[in-house]
């Protein structure tokens, strides 16, 4: 372990070690964060003739999915400082509460939904890069959660300016979106398994 941070430049406490120990140890929870939007990405891609609140349905399984496995992932991971833990934990937190409430409010309009998605968006991303910042010290490549974070708030941004795009636009801007969201999550994974094996 000391090798790899003596090669990366980093001059880490016991604590930090301890804190990165524990993420790189739970780094297939961030994979499956990464998976799942994949997943929902391409079934949003291929089905055929689906409509908006269909496709807000399949998001809000797709935010539970996410909000289950971030927490999950905030508390397997142990010592060190507590922030990323509770980045983590809160960021779970506000995808299972936006699953529910899109499952609660079908009924509503289609544009009340996409606001819904869009402000998750961008609380998430928010998130995101509060926990790059948290992580800098520990982790050498936060710019990839940085540049999730930067993705999500400039997709909610987007639904917000064109919520009014056709079903098939709206449909493919979502799928892109928890692609790009999903590969960056699966790099950053496997950027922390990297750690697990030092």
């Amino acid at each position: 372990m000391a090798d790899t941070h003596a090669q990366t430049g980093l001059d880490l406490g016991a604590s930090q070690r301890g804190l990165l120990r524990s993420l790189a140890d739970n780094w297939w929870l961030l994979l499956l964060r990464g998976i799942a939007a994949n997943a929902f990405g391409v079934l949003a891609f291929l089905w055929p003739g689906l409509t908006l609140v269909t496709l807000t349905l399949l998001w809000g399984a797709y935010a539970l999915t996410d909000g289950i496995i971030a927490i999950s992932a905030a508390f397997n991971a142990t010592g060190g400082d507590a922030g990323p833990r509770w980045w983590l934990g809160l960021s779970g937190v506000v995808s299972i509460l936006a699953g529910v409430v899109t499952f609660y409010y079908t009924g509503e309009t289609t544009l009340v939904l996409l606001m819904f998605i869009a402000v998750w968006a961008i609380i998430i991303g928010v998130l995101q890069i509060w926990g790059a910042i948290a992580l800098r010290k520990v982790l050498q490549h936060e710019w990839l959660l940085i540049l999730n974070g930067v993705l999500s708030i400039a997709f909610g941004v987007i639904l917000m300016v064109q919520p009014g795009a056709g079903v098939l636009a709206v449909a493919w801007m979502i799928a892109w979106y928890a692609i790009l969201f999903g590969c960056l999550y699966i790099a950053l994974a496997f950027r922390l398994r990297q750690y697990k094996k030092a």
